[in-house]
């Protein structure tokens, strides 16, 4: 069975792009809707800032200076409550970078939690759903975009990203559950097709077994007899 406390979509907010940037943000959102998020106070030789990024995230570093928590505090906390779990991001190469910077910083290993594509988790989520199905595996890639297409087009019209943690976390976590979802609809239709498939099938033997068992007009008309 499926524990979605095990599973769980990261995103971080940072203050630059830069090779001096560093995490300012980050939250997570378990598959079962438990969520965390936490400002970051910036540890001291951390000074790099993108106005225009600031501009977009909404964060001041006057709000992570008073109501941010340590990041040796963060850091831990991530650790603690997410040492063992399958950890998706949507740009896990970014992302992968300021969970790295942030463990260094408190002198935690970077590979202490390890990030995948959230692609990889919408993959997987869909497999398990059409083999539990028993949809025949020569029918999953075509089902697979059928569904990520979907899904993908619910999901557009919520409009472009927050670009606040929590909010971009939870949006790919309810996209996580629509796939799902979409997947199960999808087996549930294609076993609904296979079943008219068999039905109609059945009908056309039964219709050409009673034209062979029926007796023609010649059988049918006695000989005469001289």
């Amino acid at each position: 069975m499926l524990d979605l406390s095990k599973i769980a979509f990261l995103d971080f907010e940072a203050s630059s792009l830069g090779k001096q940037g560093y995490p300012i943000e980050v939250a997570w959102v378990f598959a079962n809707g438990e969520e965390e998020s936490h400002l970051i106070r910036p540890a001291e030789a951390w000074t790099d800032w993108d106005v225009k990024a600031g501009r977009i995230h909404g964060i001041s570093r006057e709000q992570l200076t008073s109501d941010g928590a340590p990041f040796e505090d963060v850091a831990q906390r991530m650790v603690s409550v997410l040492t063992g779990r399958a950890l998706y991001a949507t740009a896990p190469s970014w992302d992968g970078k300021w969970l790295s910077k942030l463990l260094r910083a408190a002198g935690l290993s970077r590979h202490a939690l390890r990030l995948e594509d959230t692609e990889m988790a919408h993959k997987r989520i869909m497999r398990m759903v059409l083999r539990e199905a028993h949809i025949p595996a020569d029918r999953h890639r075509t089902l697979m975009q059928d569904i990520l297409a979907q899904a993908q087009r619910a999901d557009d019209k919520l409009g472009p990203a927050a670009h606040r943690a929590l909010a971009d976390a939870r949006r790919e976590q309810r996209l996580w559950h629509d796939i799902r979802r979409c997947a199960e609809e999808t087996a549930a239709r294609f076993h609904q097709g296979m079943g008219g498939e068999s039905e109609a099938a059945n009908e056309t033997t039964s219709s050409a077994a009673n034209k062979v068992s029926a007796p023609s007009d010649a059988s049918s008309t006695p000989k005469s007899t001289t």
